[in-house]
């Protein structure tokens, strides 16, 4: 019998990173986005299995975009109707939608698979600071990798307190279920 373990859950749990694009190269960051999308920075990391992490990004008004693309750049989209093609400039999308433009350029570098649309769905963008409740997932800042300033492992986030109460209420009626 063997005793090698293979790769553990904890080796597959997904982290939330927080990402601020304030002065941000626009293509340095989705390059970067997608390499966390996809697990690249993990050891595990197989292309054919979906292991990268969560990412949010705030403050995508303020991102930055080098030499002449901002004069340059256009967005396109079909609305499959003759004549039903719609270009938007770059400062015109940067008023308009500002996450949009962050959202095409890291799908713009994922591979073009079928894991690239749930590795899109874990990547949430906010034109301001706040990112609302998700901010409470954060474990990682993205700057220099620290942890949050008021991080306690030995305290349970209160939804990882009342995920363990019912999985243990869950646990004890399966109990009772399998005894009878």
């Amino acid at each position: 019998m063997s005793q090698a373990v293979g790769n553990t859950a904890l080796a597959y749990a997904r982290v939330w990173h927080q990402v601020d694009a304030t002065d941000r190269i626009l293509g340095k960051l989705a390059e970067r986005i997608a390499l966390v999308l996809m697990g690249k920075h993990k050891p595990i990391y197989n292309p054919s299995v979906d292991c990268g992490d969560y990412v949010i990004v705030t403050h995508c008004k303020r991102i930055r975009v080098s030499g002449r693309k901002e004069q340059e750049i256009l967005y396109r989209k079909h609305t499959m109707f003759p004549g039903g093609l719609q270009e938007t400039p770059y400062r015109d999308m940067m008023v308009k939608k500002p996450e949009e433009i962050i959202r095409q350029a890291v799908s713009g570098m994922l591979p073009k698979n079928k894991l690239r649309d749930r590795r899109m769905e874990r990547l949430r963008i906010f034109p301001g600071e706040h990112s609302g409740i998700l901010n409470a997932n954060v474990m990682r800042c993205w700057q220099d990798g620290t942890l949050p300033q008021d991080w306690n492992p030995t305290e349970l986030t209160p939804l990882a307190r009342d995920t363990l109460r019912r999985l243990r209420i869950f646990a004890v009626s399966g109990l009772e279920k399998s005894s009878r």
